[in-house]
């Protein structure tokens, strides 16, 4: 079973690229945004509780992320395996992520890193902005959830870095440039 974990900045990516690994694959997209952004859509209650602090770019607690993870992850019998989008996103949900993993008879075997400079990562959050409508992208929500990922986040890497299991892709070219080179890195 495969199981991977693909992070980087906001806007780095993420979502386009790991729906290409999971369709390539034959992965389960685990998504904890889109998950969300279901769950504000159809006003459930996780929904309204997770709103409040998305909309000023702080992360979700991580007691309810890892109870939505494991709900989501039993929905699939006997899967090839799982593309974690996004998560974790810090060293505490990591550490939960490596509790949770062998209760569902599974490890993770890749962590990749989109790589995106600051002023690229701006540029595409406000153009994504424009297009979507995202009122999560604006430019006071975007310097926060990107100095987020730099205290938060960015860690990761020497966790991951330190079991072996991290790689970092350069995020910035064209989508098929960046997919081949995710591809080659998991394929190694």
């Amino acid at each position: 079973m495969m199981n991977i974990i693909l992070f980087g900045p906001p806007g780095s990516g993420k979502g386009t690229q790991s729906i290409k690994v999971a369709e390539k694959y034959g992965l389960v997209h685990i998504s904890t945004g889109d998950i969300f952004r279901r769950e504000l859509k159809e006003k459930t209650p996780l929904g309204i509780k997770a709103q409040g602090y998305m909309e000023k770019g702080e992360l979700v607690p991580d007691e309810l992320l890892i109870d939505i993870l494991r709900s989501e992850m039993e929905k699939h019998v006997n899967p090839e395996g799982f593309i974690f989008d996004g998560f974790p996103r810090t060293i505490p949900q990591a550490e939960d992520l490596d509790k949770l993993m062998p209760e569902l008879h599974a490890e993770i075997t890749n962590v990749l890193a989109l790589e995106v400079n600051d002023q690229e990562v701006i540029s595409r959050l406000l153009k994504r902005a424009e297009l979507e409508g995202r009122s999560d992208d604006n430019e006071e929500v975007i310097s926060n959830r990107l100095n987020v990922y730099k205290t938060q986040t960015r860690p990761l890497i020497n966790y991951y870095d330190e079991k072996g299991l991290f790689a970092g892709i350069n995020g910035v070219g064209s989508i098929e440039d960046i997919f081949t080179n995710l591809c080659n890195v998991i394929e190694a």
